[in-house]
């Protein structure tokens, strides 16, 4: 089970701590509320002056795990550890001023995986459960379903309108969701080679790890864990040195990492896979980074090691330092996302999911545009319009005409709790 199992059970444990901690006196007098709900609809007032720039810089923040009950339990966790009751504390997303919902289902699913959804958001189309970049004709595990049906991302069509282009996960870089960005894959856990059947690697298809460097050769920013398949088979992990579960997994005998490094040398590439070697780093002398620094998942904040491993925040920061570099702006997704394995008598191989809405918080230039109920194919397509590249540019003449382009804003969309409603849930994986 995600974390969404872990907060729910932390929400309702809240409940109980609750009832010691009383309300604010506050509370108890009408003109509080009343003063509350007259901020709140001066605020809503001010939104009816929109914000048309054009966008320069996109970031999509996806919180895996982060369904509507867990975002209400972190919001009253917060409150509490400041020492309030905590359901009136706010979130820097709750100050977001636009929020949608998101249908998640998958087209051969009603409750949804990681693979398809991420498809959805991030290739702008509808697609089959454990599939990325490919269409629904795409079929899980049969390789010949592949070719004709491939689709792009928003992170390609961001760097083919010159944007530098980032990926920051706290998964493996060849996961489901950040694997949607570049790769075309009808299964999303072929991670390297050694996790396909022969039968695929004979009929042409690669491995998502080796499409990370071939498909969109020149993405400028990638950060997360999965190091163990970029590796020869058996290739001791420089972390884990002798651990054979950390070990290189790849049967071609390739080092895509060395790859990788040869082909940046000249470019200002750097290639770390520890916290020391990230936060080293002079962003303005790194135009492409390629940051892993676990073999397979990072852990939980909470339980990693602080002297090797970054955190989130720590990640995003140098990625924007980089990115932003680029006068024509930046795409950037940024993952939080790990497994969490519950407690049960019987082990299996998945658990329960949420098949509700989602909900999408959004702020910056044309960020009203997410207004209601959509399918959740609809936000790549969002984004790429208030950033003017994509399938729609004919806006843009007017964007920048009659309207000031903004230099410096800023498209910045959370999907909660998109993987709370993603089924087949792999424990281990």
């Amino acid at each position: 089970m995600k974390v969404t199992a872990v907060l729910l059970i932390i929400g309702s444990c809240l409940v109980l701590v609750l009832e010691g901690l009383g309300f604010p006196e506050q509370e108890k007098d009408p003109k509080f509320w009343n003063a509350w709900a007259q901020r709140t609809l001066k605020d809503a007032l001010g939104l009816q002056r929109l914000n048309q720039n054009q966008a320069k810089n996109l970031i999509l923040f996806l919180g895996d795990g982060m369904g509507v009950p867990t975002v209400t339990a972190a919001r009253i966790l917060k409150g509490q550890l400041n020492g309030q009751s905590g359901e009136e504390t706010q979130l820097e997303m709750d100050k977001f001023p636009f929020v949608s919902l998101a249908k998640t289902y998958n087209t051969n699913a009603q409750v949804a995986d990681s693979a398809g959804t991420a498809t959805a958001y991030l290739c702008g189309v509808k697609a089959n459960e454990g599939t990325v970049g490919v269409s629904a004709a795409a079929v899980r595990s049969q390789c010949n379903t592949t070719k004709g049906n491939e689709v792009t991302s928003i992170l390609k069509w961001a760097k083919d309108a010159g944007k530098s282009v980032g990926i920051v996960t706290t998964t493996r870089v060849n996961h489901a969701t950040p694997s949607a960005a570049y790769a075309h894959s009808v299964d999303r856990d072929w991670y390297s080679d050694n996790e396909m059947p022969a039968e695929a690697l004979q009929d042409g298809c690669k491995d998502i790890a080796r499409q990370l460097f071939e498909n969109i050769p020149n993405i400028d920013v990638i950060m997360g864990g999965g190091r163990k398949y970029m590796f020869p088979k058996n290739t001791s992990d420089v972390e884990y040195p002798g651990v054979a579960k950390h070990s290189g997994t790849r049967k071609d005998g390739r080092n895509l990492v060395q790859e990788w490094t040869d082909k940046v040398k000249n470019k200002k590439g750097h290639y770390v896979w520890n916290k020391k070697q990230l936060l080293s780093l002079n962003p303005n002398n790194v135009d492409y980074l390629l940051g892993l620094f676990e073999p397979a998942d990072l852990p939980y904040d909470l339980e990693r090691d602080t002297e090797t491993d970054p955190s989130l925040t720590e990640m995003v920061e140098v990625a924007i330092k980089i990115l932003k570099k680029n006068s024509r702006g930046f795409y950037l997704l940024v993952e939080e996302e790990n497994n969490y394995q519950a407690q049960a008598a019987v082990p299996l191989s998945m658990e329960t999911h949420g098949g509700e809405d989602v909900a999408v918080f959004a702020k910056g230039p044309l960020a009203h545009l997410l207004h209601g109920v959509h399918e959740q194919n609809y936000i790549p397509h969002v984004m790429a319009y208030a950033g003017c590249f994509g399938q729609n540019t004919d806006h843009c003449l007017t964007l920048n005409g009659a309207v000031s382009h903004s230099g410096t804003s800023a498209v910045v969309t959370v999907l909660s709790s998109i993987a709370a409603l993603f089924t087949v849930n792999r424990l281990l994986c």
